[in-house]
């Protein structure tokens, strides 16, 4: 019974043994937190230090793009809608119903195919009144002759008989009278027959109005005339429908006061199309018409040039995107246009401060900073060609694979923080409340 109880005695042995081993530990555990501790503030210390107060590297600020080969073009950009070259309106001289339209919007037609006709009874009527009246008038013509070559032999008669003084002179003279008078009557009726002729004339060809033609070979692009319509041309000539050659279009761009000065007719141009798929229609700056059409008090200039469409993939009233080509070069060697500054000289301003920064440099002498394989950036002159507002043309001084400076990065804004209503540099130190 007493040894499976423990006496006081050995519990006061266990506790004083056991003691010593958890002092043991807490010695070993002491310096290590104290390490950790060290290494937390030495690094966020360093950390302040990078953020707030170190230098930056001026190497790292540095923006640099590679020089490169490709092509570049000088364009004036514009938008213009799309018109056939070659169009006419078909209209009807004469007044009366539409009778039958033979042709539809899209139809293509020949010149001098029937388009449609107008209702001919009014007109035909007057043309066979012309000829009967015409028919009388030569016959009154034979009978006006006939009494002619009566009054001519009776004349002759009374002559023979006063030289035998077998007549009076009153007989002669009214003899004479007769045949001066059926003289007379035959010009009046010929004068009659001729005005009839002419009204003839007028009507056969009003008759022949009725019946519209193409004027040119085309497409029928619209039509603002129904068939059964009454059309009335006495005070201006109705507009039946437009005829088109579809197979040059013209192009009219507006292009700004400002840019005017830049084209040069027989200038190269391409414009692309909305749903086109980016694809170009080239042509050739045709004409600049002098007169300007202002539009919200800006002077636009129409500039005209011509395409070919021989698949009549470009349609009446398009929108264009258009590019006037001012200057181009194919393979060449390109750098950004903010590599370019004006002189080798500190201070120096990169780009330009006006609007077209290519201005500075039309001389065609410009100054980049190259990265040498130090690292370095060395100034050197370049010679520059065509430009445009992304890139520039670099005719002799630098290759393909260079370096150049475009810029500079922005200095990192210092930390701040907020204190009475104003931001002041912070220099609370990290994990620290300010």
């Amino acid at each position: 019974m007493t040894s499976d109880v423990e006496t006081a005695a050995d519990v006061k042995d266990k506790v004083s043994t056991a003691k010593p081993a958890r002092s043991r530990m807490s010695r070993l555990v002491r310096p290590a937190l104290i390490i950790a501790a060290c290494a937390i503030f030495a690094g966020g210390g360093y950390y302040a230090w990078r953020t707030w107060f170190a230098a930056e590297d001026p190497a790292s600020s540095i923006l640099t793009a590679a020089v490169t080969r490709g092509d570049i073009e000088d364009t004036i950009t514009a938008t213009g809608t799309l018109q056939p070259k070659d169009y006419v309106d078909v209209g009807t001289q004469v007044s009366g119903q539409l009778k039958k339209l033979w042709v539809e919007i899209g139809t293509m037609v020949q010149k001098g195919q029937l388009l449609a006709e107008i209702d001919p009874s009014v007109y035909q009527s007057k043309v066979d009144a012309d000829r009967a009246q015409l028919l009388n008038q030569q016959a009154q013509i034979a009978d006006k002759q006939a009494q002619l070559v009566l009054a001519k032999l009776q004349f002759v008669r009374q002559q023979n008989m006063a030289r035998d003084n077998a007549t009076t002179t009153e007989a002669l003279q009214s003899a004479e009278a007769t045949q001066q008078s059926a003289l007379a009557q035959l010009n009046a009726i010929k004068a009659q027959r001729q005005q009839t002729e002419s009204t003839l004339r007028g009507d056969e060809a009003n008759l022949g109005y009725t019946k519209i033609y193409a004027p040119m070979a085309g497409t029928v692009v619209s039509q603002t005339a129904k068939q059964g319509q009454t059309l009335n041309a006495n005070q201006q000539a109705p507009i039946i429908m437009r005829i088109a050659d579809l197979s040059t279009m013209t192009v009219q761009a507006q292009v700004s006061e400002a840019d005017v000065p830049k084209l040069r007719v027989g200038m190269d141009v391409y414009f692309t199309t909305l749903g086109g798929n980016n694809r170009r229609f080239y042509g050739k700056l045709r004409q600049i018409p002098p007169t300007p059409t202002v539009v919200n008090n800006v002077v636009l200039y129409d500039a005209l040039f011509d395409v070919p469409n021989p698949d009549r993939i470009l349609m009446t009233q398009m929108t264009a995107q258009v590019f006037f080509v001012a200057s181009s070069a194919k393979d060449a060697v390109l750098v950004p246009l903010p590599a370019l500054h004006r002189a080798a000289a500190k201070g120096r301003a990169r780009g330009a401060t006006g609007a077209d920064p290519r201005s500075q440099f039309a001389s065609g002498r410009a100054f980049v900073s190259v990265i040498g394989s130090d690292g370095k950036a060395a100034e050197r002159e370049v010679k520059v060609g065509v430009m445009n507002r992304v890139s520039a043309q670099i005719m002799a001084g630098l290759e393909p694979g260079d370096k150049v400076v475009v810029g500079t990065r922005a200095p990192a804004a210092p930390a701040r923080t907020q204190t009475s209503g104003s931001l002041v540099p912070s220099t609370a130190t990290p994990g620290q409340r300010p």
